[in-house]
């Protein structure tokens, strides 16, 4: 006989039921817990609802300035705010005395965050524990070893992706970018894989996907089925380390442009190598998206580990480039000792993302899942210890919108944006940067995750 599952809330009902006959008073002893029974009640009656409204919503509104014109705090104040259709419809005053509205308890209320860099596809997470394997041979040894362990992992991929997507939920992310192998050895099985597990998740996250020919382009013959997967819906070409895997930068990188041109997609390259090679990758690519206007906005570079190794005047030269050319840096933070110059790239307009990478696979076992953690990271590897500087690099998080711009107009939320948003413990963003402040709700196109 299977046990009975209790929900929460029918715990909490029957251990109410069952002390009523003792000597106890429920009402006043669960006092709390009835409290939140009913706003669980609340909750639940707008779960899969297409318009609820929330209340005691913390917003902020602008920064405060000392006599010198230096932040020293941000302003807020409580509104509700009101949900149709998967879009905020209105931001108003609070109403505190709408019975009907969803109570925030003045939590914070933030852009729900966004993994901009991970491998979805390939993960232990979900399974049994391993750690990271070293074998002889840099990137083609573990290339080798992928190649080994690839048919066991697929055996079960969708599985282990949905438990993987709900670790970066609990963390406040609802959108990711993910790589997806695309080599001999897994096809397109790994594509497959991934894309049910993301239809499975369609209502309470999003993400767009790089064909990854992790095994190079050419060093193990990817094209055909690069060629094939540029026909399904992904939305970038991806490549990786074009002189060390392929030996040849300019004809990988060819290929990868001109099949991102035919297909109207992005591009996304790891590029791991910091020594020459990864800077003329690096001119190269500049030069390619140059020649092809309709690639601006749209090309990336994952890691990119050879602008840490430069000299000062040679990253300002090169930061100007990438963010007149409008190619965007999707950095680890940090790495191996590497200090990415994240500053000068965002002083020169380039777009910077993060993301958690590999989350407990065979490349990696560090990933926590957690972006409002990359930027905390951020935060003090490059001593942005004030109000405003903590408040500015809730961006790498966010990966776009922030509640105030540089200027403390706030610019976020408005009626019109998606909702997709987090309620985190927290009184501002700077607190929720430094404290790295628990999530305590997840909001992805009006659809209340948790």
């Amino acid at each position: 006989m299977k046990p009975i599952a209790l929900t929460r809330k029918d715990f909490i009902r029957n251990s109410a039921l069952a002390l009523a006959g003792a000597t106890l008073i429920p009402s006043m002893l669960f006092a709390e817990d009835q409290s939140r029974l009913a706003q669980e009640e609340i909750l639940a009656g707008h779960q899969g609802k297409k318009s609820y409204t929330l209340k005691n919503v913390l917003l902020e509104t602008g920064f405060e300035y000392d006599g010198n014109g230096n932040v020293i705090a941000t302003k807020t104040a409580l509104f509700s705010v009101q949900i149709e259709a998967g879009k905020i419809k209105k931001v108003v005053p609070n109403n505190n005395n709408d019975a009907n509205a969803i109570d925030a308890k003045g939590m914070l209320m933030l852009p729900s965050f966004r993994d901009m860099h991970i491998h979805l596809d390939k993960t232990f997470y979900g399974d049994k524990w391993q750690a990271v394997r070293r074998g002889a041979g840099g990137v083609k040894g573990m290339i080798a070893l992928e190649q080994q362990i690839l048919p066991e992992l697929l055996k079960n991929s969708t599985y282990k992706a949905e438990k993987l997507i709900e670790l970066l939920q609990s963390k406040g992310t609802a959108f990711a970018r993910s790589h997806v192998n695309i080599e001999p050895t897994s096809k397109l099985d790994s594509l497959h894989h991934l894309q049910l597990a993301l239809e499975n998740k369609k209502n309470s996250f999003g993400a767009e996907l790089v064909a990854f020919p992790q095994h190079g382009v050419y060093y193990t013959d990817s094209v055909p089925y690069l060629q094939e997967a540029a026909k399904t819906n992904i939305d970038f070409i991806g490549g990786v380390d074009p002189y060390s895997i392929d030996g040849a930068i300019e004809k990988t990188m060819d290929f990868t442009v001109q099949l991102a041109l035919d297909h109207n997609k992005g591009i996304d390259i790891h590029l791991h190598e910091s020594g020459e090679s990864g800077l003329k990758t690096v001119e190269y690519l500049i030069k390619k998206v140059n020649e092809n206007p309709a690639l601006k906005g749209k090309t990336y570079l994952s890691h990119c580990f050879v602008l840490a190794k430069l000299e000062k005047a040679k990253q300002q030269e090169i930061a100007e480039k990438l963010g007149a050319t409008q190619i965007g840096i999707v950095s680890t933070i940090p790495f191996a000792g590497l200090i990415m110059p994240i500053p000068t790239l965002l002083e020169n307009k380039v777009t910077v993302m993060t993301g958690n990478d590999s989350i407990v696979d065979h490349w990696n076992t560090f990933g926590t899942g957690s972006v409002l953690q990359k930027a905390n990271m951020a935060a003090q590897v490059y001593g942005q210890a004030t109000e405003y500087g903590l408040s500015r690099m809730l961006k790498l998080a966010t990966a776009g919108p922030i509640p105030l711009d540089d200027k403390g107009t706030q610019q976020w939320p408005k009626a019109g944006d998606d909702a997709n948003m987090v309620l985190i413990d927290a009184s501002c963003s700077a607190e929720a940067v430094s404290r790295i402040s628990a999530v305590k709700s997840l909001i992805y196109q009006g659809n209340i995750v948790y």
